[in-house]
Formats: C-alpha cells, structure tokens, sequence
C-alpha cells in the first residue's frame, strides 16, 4: 500500500490526487473523534461489556498471539483467511468477551486475590518447576517469553484468572452427571460386535464393453462440470531467506572447527548419572544423616524419615547441567556406589550417591562440519537477507516486476506457467519447484495481475510474488479428455453392477441364505472380523463397514461401497456383546470426569452468556474486521 502510494504521488497528477485523498482523511478524523463523543463508542474499540473496554491495540495482541500459538503448534504460518476459515477470528473474540464480562462480576463481587497468593499459584505451577522439583526462576522466563509474555503481563493474567476461577468454580461446584446417563455412554462406547463378510470387486463385475460414441457422448454431456478445466494461474516468485543465501556462502573449515570447539560439549552426548539427592538445611544435620547412610541406611528409608517420597530422592539419570553447579561438580566426581560429603549448594547442604554412570560420547567434526557450516551460513546470510530485502522493497516501489527486481538484484527468480489452487499444473502432477512450506499458491489466487503484493514471512525471510497471466476455468470437449471420461464411465458401470449382485445378494440372505454358499457361487472366501468397538480399525475391514455393522441388527446383513464403489462389502452380524458397566473402572472414572467437564463448561457458557446479556456487549465490526483482515 505505501508503495502504491509513493508511485501515485511521483508525478504532478499523483500529487496533486494525493493532497486531495490527505485532505479528507484530516477531515474524517475530526468528523469520527467528534462522533465518539456523542456514541461513547470509538473506532479504536473492538467491543465494550459493561465498563469495560477492549481496546483495538489490546484485541489485535491477544488475537495475534493465539495465532502464533496455533502456528507453531501446525509448524507453519496461519494466514488470516486461514483463521478466519477455522473460525479462530470469532473463538478468539468470544473467549476474551466472556474473560471480560467475568472480570466485571468479579469487581462487582469485591473478589481479590494477594501478591502472595498469586505468587504461590505460579509457584507451585508443575510447569515452572526445575529438575529438583523446585520452582526455576529460569524455566518459568524461558517459558512465558515463548508464549509473547513478559512477566507483569504474565502475573496481571494470573491474578484475573484465578478470579475468574473463583467464580467459575462456584458455580460447578457439586455437579453430577447421571448415572444412568454414565451408564449409556458406557455401553456404547464400548459394544461389542462381530461380522462375517465377503468382498465384490471388478472380478464379480464381468465383462464391461467398451461404450458406443454415442454412449461416451452422453455420459460426458451428463458430467461434463466432472471434466471441466480448472482456472490456471502463471505466477513468478523469488525467495530471500537465510537458508536460501546460504547456499552460496562459503565456509572455510577454520571459522566451522572453531564453532565446534566451542559447542563440542554441547554437540557430542553428555555422560549421565543416576543420583540419589537429599538435602538438609544445614550441615551438622548433613553430617549427621551421612554417618547413618554409611552405615548401611537407604536413601530411601531416610528420605521417608524426612516425607520425602522416591521421586524426590531419586532424581534418575541426568546430566551434570542439570543439577546445582556445587552438586553436580561432586556428584560427577565420584565413583558409582558411593556417597559423597556434605555439598553446600543453592538450596541447601546436600548429600548425593551415584548409583550408575552411562559415559557420554565426544562431538566428532568430521560427522557435523556440513552442519556446522550451513549454521554459520545461515547466520551470516540473515544480514544479507535484511539488506536484500531493502533493495527488494525499493525496486518493487519504483515499479518493477517481481522478475525484473530479482535480475537487477542478482537472484534468481521462479516463473511456474501453470499452477491450479491445488498446486498442480495442467498435466494434473504437483508442481515441483516450489519450496517445501511455501503457501504462495493459495497467496496468488488471492490477488490478482498486476497487483503490487505485499511479501510473504518464509522460513526468517521473504517471499516476492507476482500473477503474471490468469486461465480462467472452462468446459472442455470430449477430445480432450476422452479417456477419463471414458475410465470414469467404466468405473460407474462396474459399480452400478456390483451394487446390483450385492442388493440381490443380501435379498438372499435376507431369505434365508448362508453368506458361505453365496461365497462360493461367485468363487469369493468368507472373512470374519470380531469383538470391534465403534471407533476401532480392525484390520481389512474399512471404516463405512464398521459404522453400518453398527446400524445393523444381530443376525441382520447389509452392503456398503468401499474404494468409490469399485468394491462392495457385504456383511452379516454374527455378534452382538453389550458389556457390563465396571463404575471403578478407569474408563469408567475418565467417562465420568469428562462429563462433569461437560457439565461444567455448559453451566458456565449459559452463566457467562446472561451476564454479557444483563451488563450489556457491543461489538464494532469494522474494528474486528480491521484486525482480522475480514476488510481486505
């Protein structure tokens, strides 16, 4: 957009548009803020709930950071209009609607929550806790950064949560899911049955003639939206990454060897032990406690002594990094089998023993200089991938073509004449040369020809794309797809004769007949597959079967197409086992606290849903949609 907007403005005409376009913005902007006044609801607020306001800036954070939480999750970028397709953009505007209708009850309650409480929540947070089962200031900084966090951020959403579960809590508190619905549920899940089956396939089919001109003629007429050619786009991209750079740096074995002795602790596997830990508060009790673990006491009957339990005396095989630097430099120093001295540590005064010891291996260069020189690469080519960029940007802003730019530029650029929304050329193979992770497809038929785009965030990099020329989707003629149609006319005539032997078959059957001699009529073999629950594969046996033994009586048959109707199943219900419902079961217990999930989370919608009603929400659409991307 800028750069459409310094190419407008480069010439009198350009400029004198522009002052005009300038002129009314000024204009609009006295004209909304005026307007703000008088509604109390301004175009920087994406929703108001009560007196609380959800700022443009504050929604366009929190929607951004669960879609980088959600990306990393697939491994790769989620476009808006792929969120939007999800329905993320609405999820997302919900969640932080009823987040905030339940931080006004909680203000309206007088409900608070301590610094020391806070602090305590986060913790005793199972997921900040080190090694030792401690709190790690530095595991739990590593972790919220990860998640955008910093740590007054991280401890303000902490404080509102635990209000909102105040509130929550309350009003889940003492639900119970019937037990005659627990038993239901139950014996669905995990019924019983048993089939006996036979497979009819092109075999049982017979002879199929060819089809008569007039025939294919017709049958194309009748599918002719089956054969139709889809829209073709010619696209050019030119890729500016790291790892794209790198391939043409060069990395002498100095700059790589001195890397590797660097890492080499880190690259080749560190030796581990299994250590034994207890610490004391101070040393005479340390002291104390080694003379009685040298006299022959366990760690573990003396961990007891102190409430301690196996997992907090047995930290199991580490790595010297991950104990106390003290610890580990003693613990690392002894034999296997013996008991070190008093170690004064961090956390105390500890005592250790090393009950095994598994050596580590050395780094070796030659294994990893290719790798080690691609990294180096790599780093140096991120400097060279901004100043690239740079020049990328300037030449696409004086007007050139994404393949004119990269010859100026000296990169090499990738035209693709043909390219469908599916990613495959006309020849109906994917198309190859587009980089692994690449979305620039679906990107080009967003946009259209000569269109200025805006580049794509690819692998620390960029991506520069043009549509050069559109095919437009069209009917094709019978000529030019004649075999397919002519294997798709084949395809449907075996399948219209395979349903009719299995509906003859099942009538049969129905009548009385034994699937066995049915079998050997049609020279097929009878398979068995028994005691599959609903959501089980047994093996040789397709989904849709499962699902229509599952609709089907005891003793009943029926058929199901399987492989686009190339292949029929039919089958009967030999076995039908409705199981006993075990209440101390654990799959009994897990149905259970899923339903008091359930329960729970439907209490807690309807209870959210009447005070959005009863203190009053609006939504600005065109802020959500500016954020979203819905408005572009």
């Amino acid at each position: 957009m800028l750069r459409g907007m310094r190419k407008a403005s480069s010439n009198w005409l350009g400029k004198t548009i522009m002052a005009v376009v300038m002129g009314v913005l000024i204009v609009s902007f006295g004209i909304w803020g005026i307007a703000d006044i008088f509604k109390g609801f301004g175009q920087s607020t994406v929703a108001k709930i009560g007196s609380t306001e959800i700022s443009l800036n504050e929604f366009r954070q929190i929607y951004t950071d669960r879609l980088q939480q959600i990306s990393r999750q697939f491994g790769r970028p989620l476009t808006p209009d792929q969120a939007r397709a999800f329905g993320l953009d609405r999820q997302v505007l919900q969640q932080t609607i009823a987040e905030a209708a339940l931080d006004e009850e909680a203000r309206r309650l007088g409900l608070g929550q301590s610094d020391e409480q806070i602090r305590q929540v986060i913790m005793n947070d199972p997921n900040f806790k080190g090694v030792g089962g401690n709190f790690d200031a530095n595991r739990f900084q590593a972790m919220i950064r990860n998640f955008g966090y910093t740590e007054q951020r991280y401890v303000a959403d902490q404080r509102k949560v635990s209000l909102r579960r105040q509130i929550t809590g309350t009003i889940g508190a003492g639900l119970e899911p019937p037990k005659a619905m627990i038993d239901v549920l139950t014996r669905f899940q995990n019924e019983q049955r048993s089939i006996e089956f036979i497979r009819l396939d092109t075999a049982q089919a017979g002879t199929i003639d060819a089809p008569s001109p007039e025939a294919l003629a017709a049958y194309f007429e009748d599918h002719k939206v089956q054969f139709r050619a889809p829209e073709f786009r010619k696209i050019a991209f030119v890729v500016i990454s790291p790892e794209e750079i790198g391939k043409w740096t060069e990395v002498s074995d100095e700059d790589a060897k001195k890397l590797f002795e660097q890492r080499k602790d880190r690259l080749g596997t560190p030796e581990k032990r299994r250590i034994h830990q207890i610490v004391f508060p101070n040393e005479a009790e340390a002291k104390t406690a080694r003379e009685r673990l040298a006299g022959g006491m366990s760690f573990e009957d003396l961990g007891k002594e102190r409430g301690l339990s196996t997992s907090d005396v047995d930290l199991g095989l580490v790595t010297k990094s991950a104990l106390d630097p003290a610890v580990g430099n003693a613990a690392f120093a002894l034999p296997a089998g013996e008991i070190s001295q008093p170690v004064q540590g961090a956390l105390g005064t500890s005592i250790v023993k090393v009950d095994k010891i598994e050596p580590g291996n050395e780094a070796d260069y030659a294994k990893l200089a290719g790798d080690i020189k691609r990294e180096i690469a790599a780093d140096r080519a991120r400097v060279k991938v901004a100043e690239l960029r740079d020049k990328m940007e300037d030449e696409r802003g004086g007007g050139s073509s994404v393949i004119d730019a990269a010859q100026k530029l000296g990169l090499t650029a990738v035209t693709i004449d043909a390219v469908d929304r599916s990613g495959r050329a006309p020849n109906g193979q994917p198309v190859a040369n587009i980089p692994q992770g690449l979305d620039v497809v679906s990107q080009a038929f967003n946009t259209d020809v000569g269109v200025d785009n805006d580049a794509i965030s690819f692998k620390g990099g960029y991506v520069w794309y043009d549509v050069i020329a559109i095919t437009p989707s069209r009917d094709r003629n019978l000529d030019e797809v004649r075999d397919q149609v002519e294997a798709r006319w084949r395809q449907d005539q075996i399948a219209t004769k395979l349903k009719a032997k299995a509906t003859e078959m099942v009538q049969k059957l129905e009548a009385g007949g034994k699937l066995a001699d049915e079998a050997a009529a049609i020279g097929a073999k009878v398979e068995t597959a028994t005691g599959f629950k609903r959501d089980d594969s047994p093996a040789g046996v397709p989904g849709t079967v499962v699902a229509a033994a599952f609709r089907t009586v005891k003793d009943g048959v029926g058929q199901t197409p399987v492989s686009g109707g190339s292949e029929v199943i039919v089958f009967r219900v030999t076995d039908i086992i409705d199981p006993a419902v075990d209440a101390a079961s654990d799959a009994v217990k897990k149905l259970k606290d899923s339903l008091d999930r359930a329960q729970i989370e439907e209490q807690v919608a309807a209870y959210v849903n009447k005070l959005e009603t009863d203190i009053g929400t609006t939504i600005n659409q065109a802020a959500f949609a500016q954020v979203t991307g819905a408005n572009q």
